[in-house]
């Protein structure tokens, strides 16, 4: 008998060859209806593969992401098999799961796919689909392998690089794929699908090799799972920051100016600085203290923080001076620069922890097709700051810059998130730097500290930084997608590449500890986040305008400038709509602005000294009739409510 460990840590007892369907249907039949993928000592595996030793098993529904990628892969397989019939002779490359769907890689030659085939090949995938054909994976030798690809150079080079005795293949009904695994049990679980786009991608993401064709699908077990994604897209389509930021007058791109380097526009300017004043202030109490550094630095400098090695190749190509052999980057981090204003003086132990924070803007090289509006860009600003404190100051070091985060994210209306402890890959070590000692304490640092702290968390090995563990914030906006928001990670290593010491109570001289965080991340990425969550509805307190004053007509415009008067007296930000249209008109136009109030004034109003307030987005529930002093109250209390308080 083997022992197979469930999730829950219960341990059953079955006879060598089990599968983990055979396990599913041993813990209740309606449970194995729902049983889609599997992974057994943390390695993927079919549904009807034998186990034979003790081990671990995990068994994946359409309500978890494994289960949902593997339903995705397996989808792409059917389409696969779909686009081969459809277009005779293409080449098949790959074919993985991503987040929301799946992709499949062709070269089509001399052949093209048009957003007309899509139904038709929609159409055919759930045809294949209802045969219910089981996915099966079987062994092959190399040569095998290479004998069924020979004329489809992309296979046989993925082939070529594989070991004999690695090499499986994937069968269902009559279509054959080189596949790893991870498949759903047969194609009748699939029972909606949708072609999405399709888009140029080159072969292993290398611009040197051929453009393929990207085929991009999604597939769901229910009609209405897929009616439902696609009403979110559309949504997500009337949210999509660069839509939101043209309209608003925020951001806009220029091709002379060059790809992936934004302008902010005036309002967008002051949205920015806001946010900027909002943290500054919030920082200033918690004792940080602001400095500015250049835009460019030394290849040394990068070179000794570790960063040319890990990013040099992929960053923007050095600035060579008149000086022979002299060389400098574009700043791609902020913390090698905190490094040397930390080594501008000695230190003593009385005098940490020293808190440096700056928003700094750093430049990193990103292909074409990977910029998108602000989420990718080549130019951004960090809210970032290092903190530099004894081993003994950490614990509680850290844990503030979490109050800190949660602080901003309550100010926002960011309410549903996760932390997630971002640790090494458990295998592969060779791409972080520094001593297992010093991680191990780094590691521990943020697990502790989370924990104290209540947080929510997840736990991912392989998403550390290569000189230390995060505290990753992945935050849920209104749609319900996953962002990475906010950033906070321990340090040992720069400040031993640096050179960082202090004076202890010992008067020996010891290293300190680094802690870098970001609440924001990126000015560029958090604001098109905000957009999108929000739909542009900003809080009160951050709306470039929070008022427009309407007049009926030219006779109350002198009323309207004394509104706009006594609103500014009490910092509250409005503007006059003047303009020769109808009322009507002007409310349309305010609301597409999303400018909170609208304030209409006309020959009531001017003889009582008040004013009319309509809120943005309650058409049909009638204007309210206030004086400047109770609307000045209603904006002071909305605001109270939103805007946090934050206490250290």
């Amino acid at each position: 008998m083997i022992k197979i460990t469930l999730p829950d840590g219960s341990v059953r007892e079955f006879a060598p060859g089990v599968t983990p369907m055979d396990v599913a249907k041993s813990i209740s039949e309606g449970f194995a209806r729902n049983v889609i993928s599997a992974s057994f000592n943390g390695t993927t595996v079919e549904t009807v593969t034998p186990l034979t030793t003790d081990g671990s098993l995990t068994l994946y529904t359409w309500n978890d992401a494994d289960g949902k990628k593997a339903f995705w892969h397996s989808t792409s397989h059917v389409m696969a098999q779909v686009l081969e019939e459809m277009y005779p002779g293409i080449k098949l490359t790959l074919g993985p799961a991503i987040a929301n769907g799946f992709y499949y890689d062709v070269d089509f030659e001399d052949q093209k796919i048009t957003e007309a085939d899509f139904k038709k090949i929609e159409d055919r995938v759930l045809e294949i689909s209802r045969g219910k054909h089981e996915f099966k994976l079987r062994p092959v030798s190399k040569a095998e392998a290479l004998e069924l690809y020979k004329d489809n150079v992309y296979k046989t080079e993925l082939i070529s690089n594989l070991e004999d005795g690695t090499i499986t293949f994937c069968d269902h009904d009559t279509f054959t794929d080189l596949c790893r695994g991870g498949h759903i049990p047969n194609t009748g679980l699939i029972k909606a699908m949708k072609v999405m786009s399709v888009a140029g991608a080159y072969w292993r993401g290398d611009e040197k090799n051929k453009q393929l064709t990207r085929v991009y699908g999604t597939s769901f077990p229910k009609q209405k799972d897929l009616t439902e994604y696609l009403a979110l897209l559309e949504e997500a389509k009337r949210r999509d920051h660069r839509k939101l930021g043209k309209e608003l007058e925020l951001f806009a791109f220029s091709q002379k100016v060059g790809q992936g380097l934004p302008l902010w526009l005036p309002k967008g300017a002051a949205l920015r600085d806001r946010l900027e004043q909002f943290l500054k202030k919030a920082q200033k109490k918690a004792g940080y203290e602001q400095v500015a550094t250049p835009h460019i630095g030394q290849k040394e400098l990068y070179v000794t923080s570790g960063h040319y090695a890990k990013y040099g190749a992929d960053s923007f190509q050095p600035i060579n001076t008149p000086a022979e052999g002299e060389e400098f980057l574009l700043k791609p981090m902020n913390c090698p620069h905190h490094c040397e204003i930390y080594n501008v003086r000695p230190w003593s132990y009385k005098d940490l922890p020293k808190r440096y924070a700056e928003f700094g803007t750093v430049y990193r090289y990103e292909q074409s097709g990977e910029l998108h509006g602000l989420t990718r860009v080549r130019g951004f600003t960090q809210d970032d700051a290092h903190i530099f404190c004894t081993p003994e100051q950490l614990d509680e070091e850290f844990k503030k810059v979490i109050d800190l985060v949660l602080y901003v994210f309550g100010s926002l209306g960011f309410e549903n998130f996760t932390a997630q402890i971002s640790l090494r890959d458990q295998e592969n070590r060779e791409k972080y730097i520094g001593t297992d000692e010093n991680w191990e304490k780094a590691e521990n640092a943020i697990i502790n500290a989370a924990r104290d702290k209540g947080l929510n968390t997840v736990v991912e090995y392989g998403e550390a930084a290569f000189y230390g563990p995060k505290l990753d914030f992945m935050v849920k906006d209104a749609l319900g997608r996953q962002w990475q928001l906010g950033t906070i990670q321990v340090d040992y290593n720069l400040p031993e590449r640096f050179d960082l010491t202090y004076k202890g109570s010992d008067n020996e001289l010891h290293r300190p500890v680094m802690i870098h965080r970001a609440p924001f991340g990126s000015m560029e990425r958090f604001i098109a986040i905000l957009l999108e969550h929000t739909a542009g509805n900003f809080p009160l307190w951050l709306m470039p305008e929070q008022a427009i004053i309407l007049s009926l007509s030219e006779k109350y415009e002198n009323y309207a400038k004394k509104v706009l008067e006594l609103l500014e007296n009490h910092e509250i930000r409005g503007l006059i709509d003047n303009r020769s249209e109808t009322i009507g008109k002007k409310i349309r136009d305010a609301e597409l602005q999303k400018i909170p109030f609208m304030l209409i004034v006309g020959e009531e109003e001017e003889k009582n000294g008040t004013i009319s307030i309509r809120r943005q987005g309650q058409e049909g529930k009638g204007n309210i009739s206030v004086t400047i002093d109770e609307f000045v109250t209603i904006v002071n209390e909305e605001i109270k409510k939103t805007l946090k308080v934050f206490t250290v």
